[in-house]
């Protein structure tokens, strides 16, 4: 048995009838996004420095581990971050100054760029003529009205704006200059003392929230806890150097190139990064607009394009995929639904913590149930086991969806296997459906016609598994192999539905899985075995013939079909397979699988697909079928008084 086979059924999704999340009201949700739309000044230094402390907790401890007094490693890691971080800002404003000193200097090349592309266009084109019907509105506005006759009153004209300037002092100059900078200051000097005291009490307030959140569950919260350091530590740091990657080549590339001021682009592409999918886009419009500036040609343009598609090219392919700790848990829509919400609360600043932040969620969402919507809603975990997805995909008629879904897990599994863990469940999901009343006959046929385009989109699979020298030089199906299933070369089997259109979907993937084994195995339909049916079927090279039941209250069935097809073939052996899907009573309790004595005369009764391809493989002589008792014998020979 595979191990990806092994975890289908653990790995933490819940079944179809598993207990629903609990989703909070609407009026909760929009209360906490004011709150923290209301209370940004407060909310957002403390979520800096929260996360900052994540990220800076592993070093604290190494330092720690080395023999290093707490105060110092504390401190000393708190200097050095912010030392670099003030650094990298003071380079970044200098680097901006510097362009802003030169723009000017550019303008004579756009305008020249502007009109070469208007002189490549032909002069009846679509952008001159509204060129020129702007032009010709704009002279109609701007002109003068006309003198108004005698005794008609002219229309006023709107008075002139006339705005006064006054030499600044020196005091007003640098008030002008130091006052959009207090607001800025003032936080980053908050969030450094956050960080410190963090720092300092870590042990001391992971207690306190311990104490106030999970007193009652320590190992849930401790779990949680670690958590979310470990996640949200990871990312930053696996981003930090996946941006490092990336905007240092980036400044390089763009100082062999020419653009202007390479250095500022570089750090910004590090920051930018971190806002996800549309950062890079925005690190790479800028140097491209500056380079149409610069040059007096085209060919600084596509140097850039090229360097920057190559870089991501090298990331995305090379980098990201090495690193592997840097992914967050969070699906790729979650992402981009996070950052519009958080940019939307926090503005710039919250779309670059719009990931580490939402990751905090989802893990708040795994471990605590009242917000496990979260993860639900953000996590990149299947909500659904995979014969649950797959049944849903039957149900909805979507075989093509069920084949790709199927043909994941059949990269590294048998068919065998597959089929035993995955579709036979999800069959059993559709039967219990059935016998609920809850399925109407248009949805069972449904499903039905789905499951066999299923098994006739996976033949080829069934193909490749029969040819044994491609399997053999396969390591990973060889270590993954359940219980080895006997060769069914020169075999002739019979694969019959039980009682309904499910149970011939279940015939048709037992009759692949023996093609596979090399049997020559034919699927047929229920009605092939009633009452006015059965002597028709042709039997006389038959070596057995399997009855598939879903309901687990077929036995009954069971025996007089084993006694029909008996008295049509004493030759073939006859089986009788009644999936268990190891599914669970009301009471809690599984229920006993069917035997071979609850079905007399039957040559082998199974459950699961791999047992039932072994016994339809295994060569054995036909059991005879039992006479009837001699009680029943009795009943019907003594006439019965008249009533």
């Amino acid at each position: 048995m595979g191990k990806a086979i092994d975890q289908i059924r653990d790995l933490g999704a819940p079944s179809m009838q598993g207990v629903r999340p609990a989703m909070p009201t609407s009026l909760t949700l929009v209360g906490a996004a004011a709150i923290l739309y209301l209370a940004r000044d407060v909310f957002l230094p403390i979520a800096v420095a929260l996360l900052l402390t994540f990220a800076l907790a592993p070093v604290v401890a190494a330092l720690r581990r080395i023999g290093l007094p707490r105060a110092f490693a504390v401190i000393s890691t708190a200097l050095i971050t912010f030392t670099l971080i003030g650094i990298f800002s003071l380079v970044v404003a200098l680097q901006v100054a510097e362009l802003a000193k030169n723009l000017p200097a550019y303008q004579s090349n756009i305008v020249t760029k502007v009109k070469e592309l208007k002189e490549a266009g032909a002069e009846n084109s679509i952008v001159d003529r509204i060129g020129n019907v702007i032009e010709r509105i704009n002279r109609e506005i701007d002109r003068p009205t006309a003198e108004a006759p005698t005794g008609v009153e002219s229309p006023k004209r709107d008075p002139l704006l006339v705005e006064i300037y006054s030499r600044d002092n020196p005091i007003q100059v640098l008030t002008n200059i130091i006052a959009p900078l207090v607001g800025p200051v003032a936080m980053a000097g908050l969030v450094v003392v956050v960080v410190i005291f963090m720092l300092l009490e870590r042990e001391d307030l992971r207690d306190r929230f311990i104490r106030l959140a999970g007193f009652g569950d320590l190992h849930r919260t401790t779990e949680g806890l670690q958590d979310a350091g470990t996640r949200v530590g990871h990312y930053l740091l696996m981003q930090l150097i996946v941006n490092t990657a990336y905007g240092l080549p980036v400044a390089i590339g763009l100082w062999f190139i020419g653009i202007p001021n390479a250095v500022l682009w570089g750090l910004l592409a590090i920051v930018l990064r971190f806002v996800p999918y549309i950062g890079p886009i925005i690190a790479m419009v800028l140097p491209l607009f500056l380079s149409v500036a610069v040059d007096s040609g085209w060919s600084m343009l596509l140097w850039t394009a090229g360097l920057f598609i190559a870089m991501e090219l090298v990331i995305n392919n090379v980098i990201e995929p090495m690193l592997y700790g840097s992914k967050t848990g969070l699906s790729p829509l979650a992402i981009i639904v996070s950052a519009i919400f958080w940019a939307w609360i926090w503005g710039p600043v919250g779309l670059i913590l719009s990931t580490p932040l939402t990751v905090c969620l989802v893990v708040l969402g795994k471990h605590v149930p009242q917000f496990e919507f979260l993860q639900v809603l953000f996590g990149s975990d299947p909500v659904l086991a995979p014969h649950a997805r797959l049944y849903q995909r039957l149900l909805a008629g979507d075989p093509d969806e069920a084949t790709d879904q199927a043909e994941e897990i059949l990269e590294d599994e048998y068919l065998v296997d597959y089929y035993r863990a995955v579709a036979i469940p999800a069959l059993a999901l559709a039967e219990q459906d059935r016998a609920r009343g809850v399925m109407s006959d248009e949805q069972r046929l449904r499903v039905a016609a789905s499951g066999l385009s299923l098994v006739s989109n996976l033949e080829d699979v069934a193909i490749e598994e029969s040819q044994d020298d491609e399997l053999e030089n396969d390591d990973e199906k060889s270590e993954a192999a359940s219980q080895p299933i006997p060769d069914g070369e020169g075999m002739t089997i019979l694969c019959v539905g039980g009682r309904g259109e499910i149970d011939d979907v279940s015939a048709a993937m037992l009759a692949q899985v023996l093609r596979a084994e090399g049997a020559s195995a034919t699927a047929l339909n229920f009605h092939e075995i009633e009452p006015a049916n059965i002597r028709k079927l042709k039997t006389d090279a038959v070596d057995a013939i399997i009855v598939c039941f879903l309901n687990q209250d077929s036995i009954k069935h069971a025996r007089f079909v084993v006694r029909r097809l008996k008295r049509v073939n004493t030759r073939a052996r006859v089986g009788i397979v009644i999936w268990d899907t190891s599914a669970d009573d009301a009471a809690g309790q599984r229920k006993p699988d069917a035997s071979q004595e609850q079905v007399p005369g039957a040559d082998f009764v199974a459950s699961d697909m791999t047992s039932a391809a072994i016994e339809a493989l295994t060569k054995r002589p036909s059991l005879p079928l039992a006479p009837p008792s001699r009680t029943k014998a009795r009943r019907r020979l003594v006439p019965q008084p008249a009533q």
